[in-house]
């Protein structure tokens, strides 16, 4: 899903979009997913067929403890099933999984720089999800593959994983472009 050129319905083409669009999603998160489901059903299943003979305390403990890692694996692999990133005139907005949270929006003002990254993997930032590492910075890793990098004016970095990272910073060196020497002419 990209904006990267208006076209009318005719194939002319206009001026360029002042919206780029791009996602990135991991299938493989689905299977720790289930995994947390499977621990939701299983607290489930001991509290509802026990026959409480044990005593309370371990059951209940048992209990609470398969429901809350279930529902922690669940959620916390859901919210990084997939990222999208939508940068416009104005800003860089991240948002995860199907609700969009976390969400992270950075000004364009406050970048000084793009890179394009062809190999960003979860090994090197400690995982999947939203990381930091203090030689690195922050980032948003769903997958390994294609990334960009924006260098933030107070030295910090940003790292997505997310498709067509080439064309997003080229786009967004473009828009840094645009703002630093106003609109060009024509």
């Amino acid at each position: 899903m990209r904006d990267h050129t208006g076209k009318d319905s005719h194939g002319s083409s206009e001026a360029p979009s002042a919206v780029w669009h791009g996602r990135a999603t991991n299938r493989a998160q689905w299977l720790l997913a289930i995994a947390g489901a499977g621990c939701v059903a299983l607290g489930i299943q001991l509290a509802v067929g026990s026959a409480w003979t044990s005593g309370v305390a371990p059951l209940l403990m048992s209990v609470i403890g398969c429901i809350a890692a279930g529902l922690l694996i669940l959620f916390g692999t859901l919210a990084f099933v997939h990222v999208v990133v939508r940068v416009d005139g104005d800003a860089l907005e991240v948002r995860c999984g199907h609700m969009g949270l976390p969400r992270r929006r950075i000004l364009l003002t406050h970048v000084v720089g793009a890179d394009f990254v062809p190999r960003v993997t979860p090994r090197e930032w400690g995982g999947w999800g939203y990381r930091w590492r203090p030689e690195q910075g922050t980032a948003v890793v769903v997958r390994r593959g294609e990334g960009l990098v924006l260098r933030l004016g107070d030295g910090r970095t940003f790292t997505v994983t997310v498709d067509d990272a080439e064309v997003a910073v080229r786009f967004i060196r473009d828009r840094l472009h645009l703002s630093a020497t106003g609109p060009r002419a024509t």
